[in-house]
């Protein structure tokens, strides 16, 4: 018997590692303990962010005032990638030393009840941080080789000559700057006529023109009907019956829940498993965080969650997440763009990064601060098309957290020359 039982070894360890340092007897299910620490650290944003660091490094090298060639060793990073992958599950197994660490598939078939390998485990609390995992859409027959999602690209040794991508969400976008910008030739395929729709469309139309600008040849309205392995590659169908043909295929269309494992009557599941604003499913002290919830698809967000559901099991009454303020943020190249907040108040102000002398070397001429606010002057929210975006937009995260106006945020007197004093100018402007 256990006082909880956290099925899952992503960011749900780290709610682990609190409730055990706090004296509750605790299990953590994970089906491969060699996946410990979750898709963000293994297949995800840890080792994505570290290939599009020196993609970056290799665009960055391009500059007409150097001289000389730069190309990316696959082979080196891979193992670069490989280490330090090590290195963090190691310190994260290290970590989980009072943790009863069970591997196995587990089943949630009845009320606190777990099946693991055969056997019933039982505890008062369930967490239940299963993730989710790459969608594929109806038509395309994934084979991991030449059809692939972003889990096989992190293992390439070798760079293909062209790559054609479909999707423009997140990885779609980062993935098709990383290969752009190590010298792929990429195709990116969107369903829409549009990137990123939900943001400013100064934003939108810079974005397009940064892939263009990296070699990235876009193709709107293009719905994939049929893509199969063919001995002359990936022959992509679309919708208004063209066709290509392509040596590789990455499938960057979504992520979809984990929750076959969940049987349990009590719990309902829509898109995710339903829970309430402390992530409490229907059926009381059993919890649902991270992708499995299918609120928000981070892994900042999934630790947040963790730790909020642990927080109030231990009876500290924590206060409900407000996930409005959970920042997001996609590491296109060479500009990033973040958000964090609403983007839909009533008074909106707008810096571009060509009033700053120090983006003409930084690649950032096209880039772009806005930060909204209500009609009191209440900071509601911001948008960032930068290099470094998801550090810059902490700056507006925090002042959402703080219940900042305008008056208050622009107290601070920002460094320069920077990239953030670009904020500071829009908050004296709002």
């Amino acid at each position: 018997m256990y006082d909880i039982i956290f099925i899952g070894g992503g960011l749900n360890y780290a709610g682990a590692i609190v409730a055990a340092k706090s004296g509750k007897k605790v299990a953590l299910v994970e089906k491969d303990m060699r996946q410990l620490g979750g898709v963000c650290l293994h297949k995800g944003c840890i080792p994505s962010k570290m290939f599009l660091h020196y993609a970056n490094v290799v665009y960055a090298s391009k500059s007409d005032i150097l001289e000389g060639q730069t190309a990316l060793s696959m082979q080196k990073l891979f193992q670069k990638k490989t280490d330090l992958i090590n290195n963090a599950w190691q310190a994260i197994k290290k970590q989980c030393a009072h943790v009863d660490l069970i591997e196995g598939e587990a089943r949630l078939k009845e009320p606190h009840k777990v099946e693991v390998n055969g056997k019933i485990l039982e505890a008062e609390h369930i967490v239940m941080g299963t993730g989710s995992s790459a969608f594929i859409p109806e038509g395309i027959e994934y084979n991991a080789k030449d059809i692939i999602v972003s889990d096989e690209v992190l293992m390439m040794q070798k760079l293909p000559e062209k790559i054609a991508i479909y999707g423009v969400g997140a990885i779609g976008l980062e993935m098709a700057g990383f290969f752009a910008t190590a010298g792929t030739q990429v195709t990116l395929v969107n369903r829409d006529d549009q990137i990123l729709k939900h943001s400013n469309p100064l934003i939108q139309k810079e974005i397009k023109n940064q892939l263009e600008k990296i070699g990235v040849k876009i193709l709107e309205m293009h719905k994939i009907q049929t893509a199969k392995s063919t001995k002359k590659g990936v022959h992509i169908t679309f919708e208004d019956k063209s066709s290509i043909y392509m040596p590789v295929l990455l499938v960057a269309a979504g992520r979809r829940p984990n929750v076959d494992f969940l049987t349990c009557k009590e719990i309902e599941v829509e898109k995710g498993i339903v829970t309430d604003r402390f992530f409490e499913t229907t059926l009381k002290n059993h919890y649902a965080i991270g992708d499995c919830n299918a609120k928000l698809q981070l892994a900042h967000a999934a630790r947040a969650e963790v730790l909020n559901v642990v927080e109030r099991i231990l009876g500290n009454n924590p206060r409900p997440l407000n996930l409005d303020h959970v920042v997001k943020f996609i590491h296109t190249l060479p500009m990033s763009y973040a958000v964090v907040g609403k983007t839909d108040g009533l008074k909106s102000s707008i810096v571009p990064l060509s009033h700053f002398p120090y983006s003409v070397y930084n690649h950032a001429a096209k880039g772009v601060m806005i930060t909204y606010a209500d009609q009191e002057g209440f900071i509601l929210g911001a948008e960032i098309l930068a290099p470094n975006a998801e550090e810059l937009v902490a700056i507006a995260g925090m002042s959402l957290a703080g219940e900042m106006d305008a008056a208050q945020a622009k107290r601070t007197i920002f460094g320069h020359p920077t990239f953030s004093e670009a904020l500071e100018r829009t908050f004296f402007k709002l």
